[in-house]
């Protein structure tokens, strides 16, 4: 019956994401290939399904679908992306539609727990195009830069530069910028050595933190 329940909850999502303007197929699928029921905690899995943000413990959160699939599409930009670095993966749920999206994707996780806990649903998933790392995400990972894109889940005050120097020339990098209330998601596309920056909707995410817990 749950998986009945979860099936039917799924398509009702992607038919949510499409009414509120989201064309890219290619991130629709992806959210049709991730059940986000796995992502969350039993207690609200009720909810999986609605367009809410969810709690993850440790004073993070599971952002609103809606909001995730605005970010990817802008993050895709009606490309082929290869090699993209995500900031935060949180409990897995946006790396997992990345997996989907991209041919190789980063990950860094700040918070042991979450990291031990998305590895393992990508496991479950067998999601092989994944490395999650136990990280500072403000740091990027120049080992493997340059990114095609780089997608950030928390909010920090400014952008560091040494993500833009991770940054491909054509790629994208977006993210929530800002102090409390005052946050703004916007979306930056280099083009040589310059950094195009496009201001978009009102966002609330939680702040960006630096080092390791």
């Amino acid at each position: 019956m749950h998986g009945l329940l979860h099936e039917r909850g799924l398509s009702r999502l992607v038919e949510t994401l499409g009414d509120l303007g989201i064309n890219d197929v290619f991130v629709l699928d992806a959210f049709r290939r991730v059940p986000r029921h796995l992502f969350v905690d039993p207690a609200v899995s009720d909810s999986a399904y609605t367009d809410v943000t969810l709690p993850l413990g440790y004073q993070q959160t599971l952002s609103q679908p809606s909001v995730v699939a605005r970010m990817l599409e802008l993050l895709r930009g009606g490309r082929q992306l290869n090699r993209v670095l995500e900031i935060g993966a949180g409990s897995g749920f946006q790396t997992g539609l990345l997996a989907h999206l991209a041919e190789q994707v980063f990950a860094i996780e700040r918070i042991a727990p979450l990291a031990t806990e998305a590895r393992r649903r990508m496991d479950t998933l067998e999601l092989e195009n994944i490395v999650i790392r136990h990280g500072d995400g403000l740091l990027g990972w120049p080992e493997f830069a340059p990114f095609d894109g780089i997608i950030l889940a928390a909010c920090p005050e400014a952008v560091p530069d040494t993500l833009f120097d991770q940054l491909a020339d054509g790629g994208r990098l977006i993210a929530p910028v800002g102090l409390g209330q005052k946050q703004q998601l916007i979306l930056y596309i280099r083009d040589g050595e310059t950094i195009e920056e496009i201001p978009l909707d009102t966002a609330f995410f939680v702040p960006a933190l630096a080092g390791l817990e």
